[in-house]
């Protein structure tokens, strides 16, 4: 369904009546389509199978400095959503200490569409079910204790309107999926292994990525292998040695000590209440040597095939290929417009020149806040995981999240991971289970000794990033390489 050119008149009228009133921003967005349907196969029983169908209208307007929203899932309600919005911006902006600026932007109009073969809402419902249930039977034996299969899918459709002129239309498309299995080792311990749908940040992003042995399906058998040997591993023991990060570690690594302390909302002292705030300032820009010269890290980063790749942000900046940290050095942050004004105000000079395109909102009924595109670490020089290990004395290889403990302002964590490797003088030996590690953020990162090249980059698909209150729920991706770290505190002292 598009937008019809009766809707479409009738956002534009309003805008302008609003302008015409005063209002010094208005935008609009109107999602035709926000489905979701979700499929989860529990010890090869079908325990979820849930679609949900949404549209409406959100409204943001700009007055005396104050925002103030509304939203509507009701087309008879259209204009009362503006005079609602409108409302609010006034009350608001009797209270405001700070006010907000939007800047002035150029119209523009574009449009972008997810890169698809074959829309996974077009595929019937036996199909993905068979599909599920031929991966649920690979990984089914006696000494497996729970199976754990899920796919998602989500279809938006989402038209943008501002006060400026700007016309935007996006058609956004995701697939997630994830296997697990679970079996108890020699001390009677739950031990679980994991794989996640991933991409190469090429090709396309419809049904046909799940369904590509590569990226996803054809892991089953590797995962099997890796639990057995798992359970009857010795557990990791304390001590500092290197840790080489795979990127199904690293994306989470990187997303929470990274990515959301970089966020311009969070460093200005925003959302502080539900996921803590950031130990970077404004003074950190240019300055912070926040990693060793091989970190280069980037937003967006020219991904076709990603959930934070969309064309547009939610105020319809087009979305931008920039470094956040160049050879170690913090250079930018993920930002939004108004962000980017009250930054460089509160600074007294020019920190950011423009919007970083990161202003997103989990669905028509959410204002948007500042959160995290693509956020990843640039391939490096330093070869293949096997040239990595070659040149470890003393490490250990780890794999993917079971629990993450993070600093109030991201300035320290602790990570528990499914499994590891150890590596002695150059070699992988053993898996060893319960392997856990820790740093400070900043300490951690000058540690970075080794990125591995573009074979070993891979993007990892992340559903369900939490921010806000109330919460939103979004969706973004990561390019990792492999990557090694240098003397850090890896297991738990007895």
């Amino acid at each position: 369904m598009s937008l019809s050119a009766e809707i479409k008149k009738q956002i534009i009228q309003n805008i302008e009546r609003l302008t015409a009133k005063g209002a010094e921003y208005t935008d609009a967005r109107f999602y035709t389509h926000d489905d979701t349907e979700t499929l989860l196969l529990y010890d090869g029983n079908l325990e979820a199978n849930d679609t949900t169908f949404e549209s409406g209208l959100g409204v943001r307007v700009l007055y005396g400095g104050a925002w103030g929203f509304a939203a509507t899932s009701n087309v008879k309600e259209i204009d009362a959503c503006f005079d609602q919005a409108c409302k609010n911006a006034m009350t608001a902006a009797k209270l405001v200490r700070v006010p907000l600026k939007m800047g002035k932007k150029p119209a523009h109009r574009g449009a972008f569409s997810s890169p698809i073969k074959q829309d996974p809402f077009d595929v019937s419902l036996k199909e993905k079910l068979d599909f599920l249930g031929a991966i649920d039977a690979r990984l089914k034996e006696d000494w497996i204790i729970k199976r754990y299969v899920y796919a998602e899918f989500q279809k938006k459709n989402i038209y943008f309107f501002n006060s400026e002129g700007t016309e935007v239309e996006r058609k956004l498309r995701n697939v997630f999926g994830k296997m697990m299995i679970m079996a108890l080792d020699s001390d009677g311990q739950m031990q679980r292994r994991s794989q996640e749908l991933f991409t190469t940040g090429k090709g396309t992003r419809g049904y046909e990525m799940l369904t590509d042995p590569a990226l996803f399906s054809g892991h089953a058998e590797r995962i099997k292998d890796e639990l057995g040997q798992l359970i009857k591993a010795d557990a990791l023991e304390y001590g500092r040695r290197s840790v080489i990060l795979l990127p199904g570690q690293g994306f989470l690594q990187v997303h929470e000590t990274i990515g959301h302390p970089l966020e311009l909302d969070r460093i200005l002292g925003y959302e502080l209440s539900y996921a803590g705030g950031s130990f970077v300032n404004l003074d950190s820009f240019g300055k912070l040597k926040y990693g060793s010269d091989k970190l280069s890290v980037s937003a967006f980063g020219g991904i076709e095939n990603s959930p934070g790749s969309f064309g547009f942000d939610d105020e319809g900046s087009p979305e931008r290929d920039y470094l956040l940290i160049d050879k170690g050095v913090l250079v930018n942050a993920l930002s939004s417009r108004a962000m980017v004004d009250e930054a460089n105000q509160k600074a007294g000079r020019t920190i950011f020149t423009e919007s970083g395109g990161a202003a997103r909102a989990t669905a028509f009924y959410r204002a948007p806040i500042d959160r995290m595109t693509n956020v990843n670490i640039l391939p490096g020089k330093d070869g293949t995981l096997e040239d990595i290990i070659a040149s470890t004395k003393d490490g250990i290889v780890l794999d993917n999240p079971v629990s993450w403990s993070i600093g109030s302002n991201r300035e320290h964590f602790h990570f528990g991971c499914e499994i590891a490797w150890e590596v002695k003088d150059g070699k992988k030996t053993r898996i060893l289970r319960n392997p856990t590690y820790q740093g400070h953020t900043v300490e951690f990162y000058n540690s970075l000794s080794a990125v591995g090249d573009a074979s070993t980059w891979k993007v990892w698909q992340v559903d369900n990033c939490g921010k806000g209150e109330p919460n939103q729920v979004m969706q973004l991706g990561h390019g990792i390489p492999v990557v090694r770290f240098d003397n850090v505190i890896t297991g738990e002292r007895k």
